[in-house]
């Protein structure tokens, strides 16, 4: 019962990572969508960059416009989150019993938090296809219905395209995961070692208020840089799946590398690339506060970290 206990307290502080995520992370978020959605077409470009599309935003729509789809990303993250984080706890404590030196081992890490991102994007793929179509929505919208909630869109969704349509893109959305989850992982476990490996050492301070500065510290750090790597590694599948999943045409190509094939000869590398500034902007703080609030969420709740 104490093993099912701990693995229950690793998905109740997975969902509190999700949370503080799309709190930090969502206006980011949209700027990057609507950049993907509307900077990719063989219209040419809508926005000159991603400030240009957060100063429209925000004299159009007002500070709500860049919470667009919010609802249908705290109740998705909530679960994703929850599911994810738990999983990959799971996964890796069940690997590294062949381990037993502490240090963080590729064959455990990968594994682990791939299968736990392919998991996710069965869950991921219908969320983010709700925000991604309510947050392209706005003045500049040239085709699609309008959608007052991420409800109405899913409902619209089913009735013009039935259930397969609530998961378009859903392969872009698994590499998505897989790869850049194994990216994300690797790079937190072992910048989290190696700053605990340095800082733990005799020669720094041993009092509460170093070891909570610290332990923050090191999250922040570790979670930023670690969300960055995620999303300098996966970002050409976002763009191909933010284009699949908002085309209004629902018999256009579901082939993740057919787009990508499609936007490089529109727009060059920096096509594929769309969004990448306010991608990396809201990749650091957005998954800082994750690992942050996963970290101390498992510490209040008397998870042991390894």
């Amino acid at each position: 019962m104490a093993g099912a206990g701990d693995a229950a307290k690793e998905y109740v502080a997975g969902s509190v990572a999700g949370i503080a995520q799309v709190v930090v992370g969502h206006p980011f978020d949209t700027v990057k969508v609507k950049l993907q959605a509307h900077n990719t077409t063989a219209y040419g470009k809508v926005y000159k960059n991603a400030f240009h599309c957060t100063s429209r935003i925000l004299l159009e729509e007002g500070i709500r416009g860049l919470y667009k789809g919010a609802s249908s990303s705290f109740i998705g993250i909530a679960v994703e989150s929850s599911l994810f984080f738990g999983t990959y706890s799971q996964a890796k404590q069940l690997l590294q019993r062949n381990y037993e030196d502490g240090r963080p081992h590729l064959r455990v890490i990968i594994p682990s938090a791939a299968c736990s991102g392919a998991l996710i994007s069965f869950i991921l793929t219908p969320t983010e296809l709700t925000k991604c179509r309510m947050q392209v929505q706005g003045k500049d919208v040239m085709h699609g219905a309008r959608y007052s909630s991420p409800l109405d869109c899913a409902v619209k969704t089913l009735e013009s395209e039935g259930l397969r349509g609530l998961f378009r893109g859903g392969l872009a959305t698994l590499f998505r995961e897989a790869i850049g989850n194994a990216v994300f992982f690797c790079g937190y476990e072992y910048s989290r070692y190696w700053m605990h490996k340095y800082l733990d050492s005799p020669r720094f301070s041993s009092s509460s208020h170093f070891v909570l500065a610290k332990d923050i510290g090191i999250g922040v750090i570790s979670g930023g840089i670690s969300g960055m790597a995620f999303w300098t590694a996966t970002l050409p599948l976002d763009v191909a799946k933010t284009i699949i999943q908002t085309n209004p045409d629902p018999h256009s190509s579901r082939n993740p590398f057919r787009i990508l094939s499609m936007v490089y000869r529109r727009a060059g590398m920096g096509g594929c690339y769309a969004g990448l500034g306010p991608t990396l902007a809201r990749a650091f703080p957005a998954n800082a506060a994750a690992i942050v609030a996963w970290e101390y969420s498992a510490k209040f709740l008397g998870i042991k970290r390894v």
